[in-house]
C-alpha cells in the first residue's frame, strides 16, 4: 500500500516495492519491445533500400535501352560491339533450369515430408532429418563442380550428344539441393496437425497411407505451399550451380539438354569485369537484377495468394 509522509507540510508519495517491481518490469518490456521493433524495421528497411539502388541504377539503363526492346528482344549481348539487350535469353534459362530443379525437389521433398512426419520412427527420424538438412550447408560453388564433373557425365552416358555445359545437370543438381527446404517446412506442417485428425481418421477405417494423404496433407496445404515458394525462391535465384554448369551463352531456348544463361550467372560474369561504373554494361546488372527481384516477388504473392486460399478452406 502506498503511504503518505509529510515533509515541511508537504505531503510526498512513498511508491510500494511491489510497484515499483512492475514499473521496472514495465519499463525492460518497453526497451525489449522496442529492440525487436528495430530489428524488423531493418529489414524493411534493407528491402527498400535494395529496391531503390536497382531502380536508381536501372533508370540510367532504360534512358538509352528502350523498355520494348528490353522485355521483348532475344537477343542479349550488352558486352558486345553490336549490343542488343533483350533479356528474353536470361528469362528463358532462369526458368528452365528452375522448372527442372522444382521437377524433381517437389515430388522428392513432398515425399520426404510425409515419410518423416507419418511413417519414420522416432530414432529414423531423428537420425534422417539432420542428415537430410546437411545438404543446406554444402557451399553452392561445391554442387557446381559436382553438377559439371559428376552428373554431365553421366547424364552423357544415357544422351551422348548432351553438351558439357547444360541446363538439365545444372537444374537436377539445383533439386537435389532443394529438396531439404521442402521436406523440412513441409514436415513441419505436416507434424503440426493435430493428432485429434488422424485419431478420427483411423476411426473411420482409414489406413495410415490414406489419412496421410487424404487428410494430414490437404490439412497441411498451406505449410507444404509455403515450402514451394520457398523452394521456387531458392530455384530462381541459384548463382553458382548456374554458372558453373549451365553455361554463360544467353540463347533463347526452353529445351534443358543445351546450355545457356541465367540472369544470375549474367550477373556473376560481368560484376568479375573490370566495367566503367555508368557503362551501359554496369547498369545491365541492375536492370537484370530487377527483373530478377520482380520475378521473385511475383512468385511469393501467388504463393502467397493461394496459401491464403487453402488456409480458409482448412
Amino acid at each position: 500500500m502506498n503511504t503518505v509522509i509529510m515533509q515541511n507540510n508537504t505531503p510526498s508519495l512513498t511508491i510500494s516495492p511491489r510497484l515499483a517491481k512492475n514499473l521496472r518490469r514495465n519499463v525492460k518490456e518497453r526497451v525489449i519491445e522496442l529492440i525487436l521493433m528495430l530489428a524488423a524495421l531493418s529489414a524493411v528497411f534493407t528491402t527498400f533500400a535494395i529496391v531503390a539502388v536497382l531502380l536508381y541504377e536501372s533508370l540510367g539503363f532504360f534512358e538509352t535501352v528502350p523498355l520494348l526492346e528490353f522485355f521483348t528482344g532475344t537477343e542479349w549481348t550488352p558486352l558486345f560491339e553490336d549490343a542488343h539487350y533483350g533479356i528474353l535469353p536470361l528469362v528463358a534459362g532462369t526458368l528452365t533450369t528452375s522448372f527442372v530443379a522444382l521437377a524433381l525437389a517437389v515430388p522428392v521433398g513432398t515425399v520426404a515430408a510425409i515419410y518423416l512426419s507419418e511413417f519414420a520412427s522416432h530414432r529414423a527420424r531423428e537420425i534422417t532429418k539432420p542428415i537430410l538438412e546437411l545438404l543446406v550447408g554444402v557451399p553452392t560453388i561445391a554442387f557446381g563442380y559436382f553438377a559439371l564433373l559428376f552428373v554431365t557425365p553421366l547424364l552423357q552416358k544415357i544422351y551422348p550428344d548432351l553438351p558439357g555445359f547444360n541446363m538439365l545437370s545444372a537444374g537436377l543438381v539445383m533439386g537435389v539441393m532443394i529438396i531439404p527446404y521442402i521436406a523440412s517446412v513441409a514436415e513441419d506442417a505436416m507434424r503440426a496437425v493435430p493428432m485429434s485428425m488422424r485419431e478420427g481418421s483411423y476411426a473411420m477405417g482409414a489406413t495410415r497411407f490414406q489419412t496421410a494423404i487424404r487428410v494430414v496433407t490437404p490439412a497441411a496445404t498451406s505449410g507444404i505451399v509455403a515450402a514451394y515458394i520457398l523452394a521456387i525462391s531458392r530455384a530462381v535465384g541459384e548463382t553458382m550451380v548456374v554458372a558453373v554448369a549451365a553455361g554463360q551463352q544467353p540463347i533463347l531456348t526452353f529445351n534443358p539438354t543445351e546450355g545457356a544463361a541465367t540472369i544470375t550467372a549474367y550477373i556473376v560474369q560481368v560484376a568479375m569485369g573490370d566495367l566503367p561504373h555508368a557503362s551501359i554494361g554496369y547498369q545491365s546488372i541492375f536492370a537484370a537484377g530487377l527483373v530478377l527481384f520482380v520475378m521473385t516477388l511475383a512468385f511469393n504473392l501467388i504463393g502467397h495468394v493461394v496459401r491464403k486460399k487453402f488456409r480458409e478452406q482448412y
